[in-house]
């Protein structure tokens, strides 16, 4: 019920007038009710470098297509009619070959690529329908400031690459699930309040954090959970040396392993890996048990963990 009255609030805002008086700018519609019939068609039609929000209003259907939003097109926003019916999806993967009989790489697999600033979505699933067949990206996100409420992005291998350098990606009560590596890249990105899905044994996290960049990946009140067998998950491994990654305030299920973390291989990422977790909880939640050059944070250090600080000054959109 909580869910309908919200998507029915959303149509009302985006069809009429929303909090901020600005009506939807363009209407993608399947069926051909709205503005145009594809979502690559509305985003092609966004003015280049435009000041002002563009709002795409995405009406309930599958829409199988592999998008791109570039560089040019900033401060664009989608809204779809409900979160469950309003499904973004291609089916490319790694090993796929492209015209030239190469293999498309864990890049080129994703379904949509983000290379605009300032984008919004929110109501919408994003996915990648290829199966259990590698790596298989459902966004691939390099814009700055970029956010997404209310959202589902759905894969196995790879789903999410916060892919951008000094990105900063803000996730707020969204639904993420996948099997190994399924968060991954080096990016800046805070989830608050999103459901993980933990699908099979695997990875959730593979972070790259650049050595100068200060945050990784943040969690915060999120819900580790999944289908996955008890203790055959890890919180993470570090995908290039300087990783960081933390949970905070976190219910963890029992398919988290005691041991928390994971190395990749290498000792030598024991060294300069961040790994820490605050007051997490659940049948997942062993601190005492966790690997030895992983954190557990004190009152102090997790004030260091406040949005502003996180994002360099950037406040994303309440």
């Amino acid at each position: 019920m909580k869910r309908i009255i919200f998507t029915l609030c959303w149509i009302i805002c985006y069809l009429g007038v929303s909090g901020a008086g600005k009506k939807a700018d363009f209407i993608v519609a399947a069926d051909g009710s709205g503005d145009f019939k594809t979502v690559q068609q509305a985003i092609d039609a966004v003015p280049d470098f435009r000041k002002n929000t563009t709002v795409i209003f995405i009406k309930n259907g599958v829409y199988k297509e592999k998008l791109v939003l570039p560089g040019s097109k900033t401060k664009v926003r989608f809204v779809g009619e409900s979160v469950e019916k309003t499904i973004l999806t291609y089916d490319d993967y790694n090993a796929k070959k492209n015209i030239f009989g190469e293999d498309i790489g864990t890049s080129g697999s994703s379904s949509f690529f983000i290379y605009g600033d300032e984008f919004f979505a929110e109501n919408i699933t994003f996915q990648n329908s290829s199966g259990p067949v590698g790596q298989a990206v459902a966004v691939w996100v390099a814009g700055d400031k970029v956010q997404f409420r209310n959202c589902r992005f759905l894969g196995f291998q790879d789903t999410l690459y916060t892919y951008g350098y000094k990105s900063r990606q803000y996730y707020k009560d969204c639904y993420i699930e996948g099997t190994v590596d399924f968060i991954f890249g080096s990016s800046t990105a805070l989830f608050e309040n999103c459901d993980i899905f933990c699908k099979t044994g695997g990875y959730i996290t593979a972070a790259s954090t650049h050595d100068s960049t200060r945050y990784g990946y943040v969690f915060k009140d999120c819900r580790i959970k999944g289908s996955a067998s008890a203790g055959s998950f890890y919180l993470g491994r570090p995908w290039r040396p300087y990783a960081k990654t933390v949970f905070i305030n976190c219910e963890m299920s029992e398919v988290i392993k005691p041991a928390g973390w994971n190395n990749w291989g290498k000792e030598s990422n024991e060294r300069t890996a961040y790994y820490a977790e605050y007051k997490n909880t659940g049948k997942g939640f062993k601190p005492g048990q966790r690997v030895a050059w992983s954190h557990q944070l004190t009152d102090d250090e997790v004030k260091e963990y406040e949005i502003g600080k996180i994002f360099d000054g950037w406040l994303p959109e309440k």
